[in-house]
């Protein structure tokens, strides 16, 4: 979100199927910025199973929650793959690499809240661009 997170929100072991999506990020997270924005909302997500399970489908029209259209295999669009990427450079940077889940737990959470606002807020605004680019070579891969 522009000019703003939440916390970095890890999965704790098991699958993520359509139930665990809509308790643990929908309904916590998801549908409280969509109160706080109000009509200007707009949800990204990708084709991930779990986002399109009908218990998925169900919630987020019952919280008239409206989601952009997202095309299969478009992993250059989403900001976020680039943001996992900057975490991913940061844990192997560490000198001390995490050895055990709890400590890849700590050192993501730290890495996340040490994340500049200003990167996620630079990708975020690039995706008009992108968007222009991926058309410009008719969906084929972009260099973002």
């Amino acid at each position: 979100m522009l000019g703003s997170r939440t916390d970095l929100h890890i999965f704790d072991a098991g699958s993520v199927n359509g139930s665990r999506y809509c308790n643990e990020i929908l309904l916590p997270y998801v549908r409280l910025f969509r109160g706080a924005m109000g009509l200007q909302f707009l949800f990204m997500d990708d084709n991930a199973p779990c986002h399109r399970t009908v218990a998925t489908e169900q919630l987020l029209e019952s919280e008239d929650i409206e989601r952009m259209d997202w095309p299969a295999r478009s992993a250059d669009l989403n900001s976020i793959e680039h943001v996992w990427d900057y975490l991913g450079r940061r844990l192997a940077a560490h000198t001390l690499p995490p050895v055990t889940i709890r400590e890849l737990r700590l050192a993501l959470q730290e890495e996340w809240a040490a994340m500049p606002q200003q990167l996620i807020d630079t990708l975020i605004l690039s995706m008009g661009r992108r968007f222009e680019t991926c058309l410009a070579v008719r969906g084929d891969h972009i260099l973002y």
